[in-house]
């Protein structure tokens, strides 16, 4: 963890603003919140950030609480909406995730700690947080020297990774043409193992997938 690193362009995004309010509101009520995912990365490499996506000890019934207007869309996997000044924004319950029986999503989760949160995702470079409050970014699984050496690194066991949700296959590919990232030799040797599994994905997923592939800056990298 790192004190005193203040994200200027997450906090330059139009709606950081409300994300703050949120962030306030929850840690007011005793509940640890932080900036997840993407947004996080793409600060850290100095990119505008899109969408600010929030993790957080709270459950799922406490944000509905802290806030009039909600969306429980994702309630299931501990997901709220919590929409402030017609903004929406994702507040999703620290997770683990139980089995994975169709290679999608997982059957169930049980809500637990950040540290756990930041082990169930996909990409170390995904895995990153960001506490607005102490200008803190929170790394368990070193994401920030990935991002440095521009590696695209799997959390823990790849090849499980990928079982878990075949879409990653793609996503990694993805990443590579968004970002111009290597990837890990374990995540390609990965690939190549799992590949197959990819028939059984839905073909919209793939088409975003490979949409988002075909708009990204390092193309000719993804496609290689």
């Amino acid at each position: 963890m790192e004190d005193g690193q203040r994200l200027e362009a997450l906090e330059g995004h139009p709606a950081f603003a409300q994300a703050l309010t949120i962030v306030k509101k929850l840690a007011h009520e005793g509940f640890q919140t932080v900036l997840a995912g993407g947004c996080v990365r793409d600060a850290l490499m100095g990119i505008p950030a899109k969408d600010l996506d929030l993790a957080t000890a709270a459950r799922p019934e406490d944000i509905e609480a802290a806030f009039p207007k909600t969306l429980a869309v994702g309630k299931a996997f501990g997901t709220i909406v919590v929409i402030l000044d017609g903004q929406s924004f994702e507040v999703t319950t620290f997770r683990a995730d139980g089995p994975y029986l169709d290679g999608r999503h997982p059957s169930s989760v049980s809500f637990t700690t950040i540290q756990d949160d930041a082990l169930r995702r996909d990409f170390t470079v995904n895995a990153l947080f960001y506490d607005p409050l102490k200008h803190k970014v929170i790394d368990f699984v070193g994401g920030k020297k990935d991002l440095k050496l521009g590696l695209l690194r799997a959390v823990g066991d790849p090849e499980q990774r990928f079982r878990e949700d075949r879409l990653r296959m793609l996503r990694a590919v993805r990443f590579v043409g968004q970002l111009g990232f290597d990837l890990d030799p374990g995540v390609l040797t990965a690939i190549r193992a799992e590949y197959t599994e990819l028939e059984k994905v839905s073909p919209e997923r793939i088409f975003n997938e490979i949409r988002r592939l075909l708009e990204s800056p390092y193309l000719l990298k993804g496609l290689q």
